[in-house]
């Protein structure tokens, strides 16, 4: 049995992992440790074979106030808990960073793209993962995990924006698109997959195939009875405008076609995020 202790109660990757687990409890301990007010010590990680760190900052908008929360809890609490799992003997430490470390709004990232983020939320998530890196040894296995855009039930960030214009307007462009996405149940099978196989390295965990937007917010809106038409209309608007919510919602941002998840299909899985 993999006795795992998952840092970062109350995450929504975190707490999904978990559930997702427990369809094995023969094969699987897990512990949930909520990491406010946290100052990780040795023997917090004995009788641990695994730790995966779910714990940190983020869908929150930075500020000159906030900024250093990033760089407490994103940074120096991943590279804490670490050391001191390091310590405590635990072989392997699963960290969940982001794809924000390489800074892109748009285009390809490459397995072996240097990071450049470009914000507080990816400068510490890129420090963390260069400074858990230094620990690692045959004895201490380190993943990373890198997914872009996590979408399921319950889920906070982009896709709610999404879904709110999906169930309130009779229309949206039709833009050909493509982004890197992973449904939450992917990633958790994903998550599995390397706590069982003691996966060490950088992983880019993302959906079979690359999704279109304008495909998702249909989906959205025919999940729940509503009917939404796509047009072309707004096309050349879309290509011509320079502002960053537009590449964000249009532009194409996708990874290398590596550490794929086709546990759950994409339409299976907008159906199961909105039912």
């Amino acid at each position: 049995m993999k006795r795992i202790l998952i840092t970062g109660a109350g995450s929504y990757i975190g707490e999904s992992v978990k559930t997702y687990l427990s369809q094995w409890p023969e094969e699987y301990s897990v512990t949930m440790k909520d990491t406010i007010g946290w100052n990780p010590e040795k023997d917090d990680f004995k009788d641990t074979d695994v730790v995966f760190n779910a714990a940190g900052i983020a869908h929150i908008k930075e500020t000159k106030e906030n900024r250093h929360l990033y760089y407490e809890i994103n940074r120096d609490l991943a590279v804490s808990i670490a050391r001191n799992a390091k310590a405590a003997g635990v072989g392997h430490y699963v960290l969940l960073s982001t794809m924000s470390v390489y800074g892109k709004t748009v285009g390809k990232i490459a397995k072996d793209a240097p990071v450049n983020p470009i914000n507080s939320y990816g400068k510490s998530k890129a420090e963390a993962d260069e400074e858990i890196a230094k620990l690692s040894d045959d004895a201490f296995k380190f993943a990373c995990l890198r997914p872009p855009m996590v979408y399921g039930k319950g889920c906070k960030g982009n896709y709610q924006s999404l879904r709110k214009f999906a169930l309130k307007s009779p229309l949206f462009p039709k833009y050909p698109n493509r982004r890197s996405m992973i449904y939450i149940g992917n990633l958790c099978e994903f998550v599995k997959e390397v706590i069982d196989q003691e996966k060490a390295g950088v992983f880019f965990p993302q959906n079979a195939e690359y999704v279109n937007t304008s495909k998702m917010v249909y989906l959205i809106a025919e999940n729940n009875g509503k009917r939404i038409r796509l047009t072309k209309a707004f096309n050349g608007l879309i290509k011509t405008v320079p502002m960053n919510v537009v590449k964000k919602v249009f532009g194409s941002l996708i990874y290398e076609q590596v550490d794929r998840v086709s546990k759950f299909g994409f339409e299976e899985s907008i159906e199961l995020t909105e039912k």
